[in-house]
């Protein structure tokens, strides 16, 4: 039997659909749209949307199931999901459907829901936050509505990050093992890292230890690390203060490096600030120019904030940028032995050209 649910976001706006997944009650989050077109599952999975309702603007979703390999982390971190089309039909042995796996995870998704016309309006006014709920809970969810924090008021790191060190973690099925005689060992800060990052960088030999992002600079250093990486992860990198100031305390006695959230705090840490976007981008296909080589790829992206290129300092260097919208993608100061980028050069999902962006942080390490 079809249930009837209502997507609200925070302006008024509303979409009607069909209730999916778990039966939750009202789910809340920031709405934001992903324009890729496979990789359902990492998206879900994917620590940086914590705290976000998912918007899929590809028109049918769930048509290959879900399987334990392709997971980014131990389960759903989106809030809630909303697709054009649920496939409801049988999947490979060995799979689960969306909406069984979504169930299993306690997350509620909305189906049937106009995905052009939501994207088209977030696009327009902006991503916001939002609340999924039946008919007969509109009073409850509009209270929460109302009175739920915006994302640059939301510290969510906590929710995502390792509580102790772990030194190589087991990734699971799927990824690769860590190195045996590894060529380096990098000290990774997480704040919600994905698996692909971990095995990317096992896959060029470099074993890793994973830090709580509460751990202190001496900490990390008794790791005796080549390098230290900051991960991806979700929310606003200003609420980051302690995190900044401690990898602040460490650029010049070792050389650090970022993706995504980190290629931010890195750029707070160096003197600059960072601005929330519009929407931002999310999706895999978006193209960004090497400023060294000329050369422009396709990306994997997942950020609402970005570097102010106005702010960094002197002997900051653009290493990337955008070629939609020439925002900041990557940055490098060889006075600091600091380098980043804001893109997911692991993809997962999406396209792999710019994986070879691991072997410079390698090359860079000490």
């Amino acid at each position: 039997m079809n249930i009837k649910a209502i997507l609200k976001l925070k302006d008024g706006k509303e979409f009607e659909g069909i209730a999916f997944g778990a039966d939750t009650g009202p789910s809340i989050g920031e709405a934001v749209f992903n324009t890729g077109i496979p990789g359902y599952q990492e998206i879900l999975t994917d620590p940086s949307y914590y705290g976000q309702i998912v918007t899929l603007t590809s028109p049918m979703i769930g048509n290959y199931g879900i399987t334990a390999g392709d997971s980014e982390s131990s389960g759903v971190k989106a809030a809630a999901l909303v697709v054009r089309k649920l496939y409801r039909g049988a999947v490979m042995d060995g799979r689960t459907t969306l909406d069984e796996y979504l169930r299993k995870e306690g997350i509620a998704g909305i189906e049937e829901v106009d995905t052009r016309a939501l994207t088209l309006h977030l696009r327009d006014h902006g991503s916001q936050n939002a609340v999924i709920f039946k008919p007969e809970d509109r009073e409850m969810a509009e209270k929460l509505l109302g009175s739920f924090p915006e994302i640059t008021e939301r510290d969510l790191i906590d929710g995502v990050s390792v509580k102790h060190s772990i030194l190589n973690p087991d990734l699971g099925e799927g990824f690769c093992k860590a190195p045996e005689d590894p060529v380096r060992h990098f000290a990774v800060i997480d704040y919600g890292i994905k698996r692909s990052i971990i095995a990317a960088l096992y896959r060029r030999g470099v074993s890793v230890t994973l830090f709580p992002h509460t751990s202190t600079a001496d900490e990390i250093l008794a790791s005796d690390p080549d390098a230290l990486f900051l991960s991806n992860g979700p929310g606003d990198p200003a609420l980051l203060t302690t995190d900044a100031e401690m990898v602040r305390s460490l650029i010049g006695r070792i050389p650090v490096e970022g993706i995504c959230l980190g290629h931010q705090i890195i750029t707070i840490a160096i003197g600059g600030k960072t601005v929330k976007m519009k929407f931002g981008h999310h999706g895999s296909n978006h193209p960004v120019r090497d400023m060294l080589t000329g050369r422009t790829f396709v990306t994997a992206q997942n950020h609402g904030f970005m570097t102010d290129a106005a702010t960094l300092p002197e002997t900051a260097r653009l290493w990337f940028v955008n070629a939609n919208d020439g925002t900041v993608e990557g940055l490098y100061d060889d006075t600091l032995s600091v380098c980043s980028v804001q893109f997911h050069p692991e993809a997962a999902p999406g396209p792999e050209e710019a994986e070879a962006i691991f072997d410079t942080f390698i090359e860079r390490a000490r």
